[in-house]
């Protein structure tokens, strides 16, 4: 199933509102642009992949951040998106209530509970963030998001094959970085 144009504006102007001012770390632009560009990467995988749900990827991929990074709270994505999105997004978001170096495991784990294209959404958000890093990062920060990155691609890279190629690619390119 595709996607509906609709349905990606509704979730892109409410995200937008969501995190108002944020901008991309280390960057000068508004944080919508990260959005917007893991929306791109799960639209790219979904236009090979007619038996997924588009709705519920690209939906996912627009809000993934905003019970994590804004005010915004499950139940009113849910009253909003759904309950399937509200499963997903709250999947998608790394629990502060527990240790730091577990939250990417437990949330994976999550995840891997929800349908492939939450899954789709964690690989394209990564693929998206494995840039130059942050200038402040220490090779030993650099190191761990790298290995991070592995992770997600050990964990996830079997739900679509696109983007796990993507992820690979972007692996490779990073490890310069390390």
């Amino acid at each position: 199933m595709m996607w509906s144009p609709d349905a990606y504006n509704r979730a892109i102007d409410f995200a937008a509102e969501a995190h108002g001012n944020q901008m991309v770390p280390g960057k000068s632009y508004s944080y919508v642009v990260h959005l917007a560009n893991v929306a791109m990467e799960v639209m790219t995988a979904l236009a090979t992949s007619r038996s997924r749900d588009g709705n519920l990827a690209v939906l996912c991929a627009l809000l993934h951040d905003t019970i994590e990074d804004t005010r915004i709270t499950p139940e009113e994505i849910e009253k909003r998106f759904g309950a399937p999105v509200r499963r997903g997004v709250e999947a998608l978001t790394k629990r502060k209530d527990i240790p730091k170096e577990d939250r990417m495991t437990d949330s994976l784990n999550r995840i891997l509970r929800q349908p492939p294209e939450v899954g789709m959404v964690k690989m394209a958000d990564r693929i998206t963030n494995l840039q130059r890093p942050p200038d402040h990062w220490n090779s030993e920060r650099i190191r761990a998001y790298l290995e991070e990155a592995k992770l997600i691609h050990r964990q996830l890279g079997h739900l679509d094959a696109k983007l796990s190629k993507r992820l690979e690619h972007r692996i490779q390119t990073y490890a310069q970085y390390a």
